[in-house]
């Protein structure tokens, strides 16, 4: 006697709610279907059951697979996740019975079986044991776009869907960066999600749509709508940036820094900001580091007339543009910050908004990459002589080597400035060891990135360059070689009582 065959599982997505949207798979998979299953709340009522109502036969064997909490409390021992883990387990067994029995089992999912549905937790205890068939549906995050009427995104861009759930911090951060995005499971989130707009500079483009195609629908901007009439089956969308009406606003400058490569090295307030210019103003090699977006302008100048840079800026804002000015590393460690700040304070500038968005420093990121060579008190000190005279630096150099702080040395040397890091090593040799360590740290997080640790004594100025940054120790900084062969360079953070 041969064996029983099993029955085959499907995950039938059903759309987001108007049963016209379900697909011809869809409806075909129910029809063929020996068992219908779907989820609902202790009401009893399902959502998936109403949508798939016509398509539901007499002789169909329906499973109702009711969560025993929703929103409540619980007094299961395992709390809330415990709960949730033995319902799922005992929902699986209930539909393992049937499919063992060789019933085909068709579960029903509200959208996507497995975009957030509860579908996918069936699937996970059930698809390695059984032949398994997901229909997908149409999201919710689609139909909300639809009912919006604008794209959702285009070219480019990146779409990012956020469930309300997440710390408010983390929702700022993640709006912020992005350039589309979808907020899902609202209903009580609703008013973190809301700040999280709003301190994210996007609420003014954010759109609510509630219960998207079903007939309940409600659409309106975001920032309109009343905190506690908002239900679970809501969607907050921020659509595409790409042609769309910037609501009205005075103009801005906002330095924006890049840090020292490229985009892993971003923060999510920097992204953001890149995004919702309409103007990008900066030295030529810096701003292609930055992608290109449709309808934005790009002003790119030589790196020797930050001045002019920031003015021309400033008079962009003048005129009502929403302005970033790009830096390397951070705008406000040598950077474009000062120069856009000093013009800011006089006339006629005085009245533009001006923000500075910080970056990751290269001394940060070079000291990353060696260990912690700054993992105790440091001066930042830059050896370019171009803007102060060499005896000021000297001077510094002295001071900062007599306290026995560490240094990170920024512009060590140019085509044009070949002489600066001879002159320094011997300066700090006065008052440190030759085997002090040194982190040379070249093109940090870019393709010719190169990081090595040399003695102070050794320092070859020829092996220096502009895209180096130089990390001279203390008399505490140590280095060691580690089993995989990598050497590690740090400083301790205690200091010897003298």
């Amino acid at each position: 006697m041969s064996e029983q065959q099993t029955g085959r599982l499907y995950g039938v997505g059903l759309g987001p709610g108007d049963p016209s949207l379900m697909t011809v798979r869809a409806v075909e998979v129910i029809a063929e279907a020996d068992v219908v299953a779907y989820h609902s709340a202790r009401h009893g009522r399902s959502i998936a059951r109403s949508i798939a109502e016509r398509h539901l036969r007499p002789d169909h064997i329906e499973e109702r697979l009711v969560y025993p909490v929703t929103t409540e409390t619980t007094d299961h021992p395992g709390g809330y996740r415990g709960a949730m883990e033995e319902f799922y387990a005992d929902a699986a067994a209930r539909l393992a019975a049937h499919l063992d029995a060789g019933r085909t089992v068709a579960v029903l999912a509200e959208g996507d079986p497995l975009f957030y549905g509860s579908y996918m937790h069936m699937h996970k205890r059930l698809a390695d044991r059984y032949p398994t068939e997901v229909v997908p549906g149409v999201t919710s995050v689609s139909a909300a776009a639809a009912r919006i009427g604008a794209p959702l995104v285009e070219g480019e861009e990146v779409l990012t869907v956020l469930p309300g759930t997440l710390p408010e911090e983390e929702l700022t951060a993640r709006l912020a960066a992005t350039d589309a995005a979808a907020v899902m499971k609202l209903g009580r989130t609703f008013p973190a999600v809301r700040r999280a707009l709003e301190r994210s500079g996007r609420l003014a483009e954010a759109q609510y749509v509630e219960r998207a195609t079903m007939g309940a629908e409600r659409v309106a901007p975001l920032a309109e709508v009343d905190p506690e009439s908002v239900p679970y089956f809501s969607v907050a969308v921020l659509p595409s940036r790409i042609d769309a009406q910037a609501p009205a606003r005075r103009g801005e400058v906002v330095v924006v820094g890049l840090g020292p490569a490229g985009p892993m090295w971003l923060t999510p307030e920097a992204r953001g900001e890149l995004a919702a210019a309409e103007d990008l103003v900066g030295y030529t090699t810096y701003l292609d580091r930055v992608p290109k977006r449709p309808g934005q302008r790009r002003h790119a100048s030589d790196n020797k007339v930050e001045a002019e840079r920031a003015e021309f800026a400033l008079d962009l804002a003048r005129r009502g543009r929403r302005v970033a000015v790009v830096s390397s590393g951070d705008p406000g460690v040598f950077a474009m910050a000062t120069a856009v700040l000093e013009a800011a304070a006089e006339d006629p500038y005085r009245e533009v908004p001006v923000r500075v968005v910080p970056g990751m420093t290269a001394a940060h990121a070079a000291a990353a990459r060696a260990g912690a060579p700054l993992g105790h008190d440091y001066a930042v000190i830059s050896l370019s002589d171009r803007l102060k005279p060499w005896e000021v630096i000297a001077e510094r150099l002295r001071a900062a080597a007599a306290a026995d702080l560490v240094l990170a040395l920024y512009n060590p040397g140019s085509r044009s400035r070949i002489w600066q890091v001879g002159k320094a090593r011997e300066l700090l040799l006065e008052h440190r060891a030759p085997d002090t360590p040194v982190v040379l740290g070249r093109d940090v997080g870019g393709p010719e990135e190169r990081i090595r640790i040399v003695r102070l004594a050794d320092l070859d100025p020829a092996q220096v360059d502009m895209r180096t940054i130089l990390l001279v120790g203390s008399s505490q900084t140590r280095t060691a070689r580690r089993g995989d062969g990598t050497e590690i360079v740090w400083t301790p953070r205690r200091y010897p009582e003298r």
